[in-house]
């Protein structure tokens, strides 16, 4: 989801450990170095990485630099190639059935388990390869200054997967900007015993 929509969800997040100034300066390198790997020349059923904010092509950042005056601004692509569960039905089917011909010539009557489950591995296999996959793009910014970042999405899938690739890229962790952790950055940990035993007030 692109960050300037008309309007959008937003995931917040602080950076729990101090950052060094070192991995600051080292930010473009390891987005290139993690960066999104095509998967239109194979089969595989999904691909994830960094790419450039305003060209979700480009890997490498050759269009524009992530660093937006005092903000570092990419984002993340996820392809994923999905097949209908009916598709993958019939052509199983399919696969079965001229399994079993063939086996009925070699005096047998049936396919065993393993078989069917390679089959359906086969097939599904075969169906990727003759598709697509769908992408989708999800901006990020980051605010060094004030320790805040934001992801265009709630997405809890899609949260979790830019968690784990944040960590794995910058060695760095992540805190989603829940109110409960909000509260607390404002009134510090003492608050935190206080703020446990809040409970919501009805209004109807």
């Amino acid at each position: 989801m692109s960050i300037i929509s008309a309007s959008l969800g937003l995931t917040r997040y602080r950076i729990i450990e101090d950052v060094p100034k070192e991995t600051l300066l080292e930010v473009p390198e390891k987005l290139k170095k993690f960066c999104f790997i095509d998967i239109d020349g194979n089969a595989d059923e999904r691909s994830f990485g960094w790419t450039n904010m305003d060209d979700m092509l480009d890997m490498n950042w050759t269009q524009s630099p992530p660093e937006k005056a005092e903000y570092y601004a990419f984002s993340l692509r996820l392809d994923t190639r999905r097949i209908s569960p009916a598709v993958l039905k019939k052509h199983s089917t399919i696969a079965f059935n001229k399994e079993l011909e063939h086996n009925k010539e070699q005096g047998k009557n049936f396919i065993s388990r393993d078989r069917k489950r390679e089959l359906k591995e086969q097939v599904m296999l075969r169906l990727r390869a003759r598709t697509f996959p769908i992408p989708a793009v999800f901006d990020i910014v980051w605010n060094p200054t004030a320790n805040r970042i934001y992801l265009a999405t709630t997405n809890a899938k899609v949260c979790a997967l830019f968690e784990d690739h944040f960590a794995l890229t910058f060695d760095l962790n992540l805190e989603p900007l829940t109110p409960f952790f909000m509260s607390m950055d404002v009134l510090g940990e003492e608050a935190a015993p206080r703020l446990e035993n809040l409970e919501p007030t009805v209004f109807v």
